[in-house]
């Protein structure tokens, strides 16, 4: 690498932050991936009370662009978590904040990757860019998933952005490895703390788009990471829906049921969710073991999206 160059990531490395959020993480994929970020980019870890934190916490302040570990009292979920990793960026005057899960994988040089295609993309924009996301891909299947777009109710994805061939217009990125841009945080506002973990992305998204901002995909960078759970249920083997324990499916129920009454929420996206939704109930309650705990959280989630606001 040329000395210019060297440079120039060096300075873009200056303006990233990674948040980390964990619970109850697996110890030998998270100090992986913040070996990884460790190689180009400052990071803050949110840990939400997780029993066992006090043995990684030297491992994890061990790494030199560790920037701090907060330790929440209790479980605060997902998107307060994100919420707190944010402010602490913002307030060290970061221009870019990177999001993951604990149990993701990077490809090489995914950081100055994900800030060259942000840059780029930024060039052929007539809006202003909130977001980028890199392909992800299941490292168990190697299936790539399609940056999808809801303005249709024909299934539309992987259509490319404006003066690009590896570049993409989305509707919603999944937060794990997505760039958020910090200038635009405040006009867009913050992760939906009450949605706790599920949909917290795609009503993040939705809600971006909404304010007239774009959203991009790109094959720049990769993203190993597992939506949802192994199943033999043909449809979750091909990504049409993603399966997850009892308790989480309280979560789904409760947050996407309260998304088909918000106003920004795309009609496209509505109709096929509800189609999506039906038929993954309808899947759990005939063929899981667990079907009366996916009841008694499904029912009571479309019960509760009405205390939501």
């Amino acid at each position: 690498m040329s000395k210019t160059l060297q440079d120039k990531d060096q300075s873009e490395e200056d303006k990233s932050c990674a948040i980390v959020v964990t619970y109850n993480p697996d110890v030998t994929p998270l100090l992986k991936l913040l070996r990884q970020l460790n190689k180009e980019t400052d990071f803050i870890l949110i840990d939400n009370d997780s029993p066992r934190i006090d043995r990684l916490v030297e491992s994890v302040t061990a790494y030199k662009r560790c920037q701090e570990v907060v330790r929440l009292e209790g479980n605060e979920g997902l998107a307060k978590a994100l919420n707190i990793g944010i402010e602490c960026a913002l307030g060290r005057g970061y221009e870019y904040v990177f999001l993951f899960d604990q149990d993701s994988g990077l490809c090489d040089l995914f950081i100055s990757r994900m800030i060259s295609a942000y840059k780029e993309a930024s060039q052929h924009s007539q809006k202003h860019i909130a977001a980028v996301g890199p392909r992800i891909i299941n490292p168990k299947t190697m299936r790539q998933t399609p940056f999808k777009l809801f303005n249709r109710l024909l299934l539309r994805s992987d259509a490319l952005f404006t003066g690009s061939l590896t570049h993409y217009i989305a509707d919603f990125l999944i937060t794990s490895g997505t760039l958020l841009v910090l200038k635009h945080i405040h006009e867009i506002g913050d992760m939906k703390e009450n949605y706790f973990i599920d949909n917290v992305d795609l009503e993040w998204c939705f809600r971006a788009k909404s304010k007239g901002f774009d959203l991009i995909g790109t094959d720049d960078a990769v993203l190993y990471h597992m939506v949802g759970e192994l199943s033999v249920n043909p449809l979750v083997r091909v990504g049409i829906i993603t399966q997850h324990n009892p308790a989480r499916t309280y979560y789904s129920s409760r947050n996407r049921t309260h998304l088909y009454g918000v106003e920004y929420c795309p009609l496209g996206w509505k109709i096929r969710d509800i189609v999506r939704f039906f038929i993954k109930a309808g899947w759990l309650l005939l063929s899981s073991h667990e079907r009366k705990q996916y009841w008694r959280n499904i029912s009571s989630g479309i019960r509760d999206a009405k205390y939501l606001s």
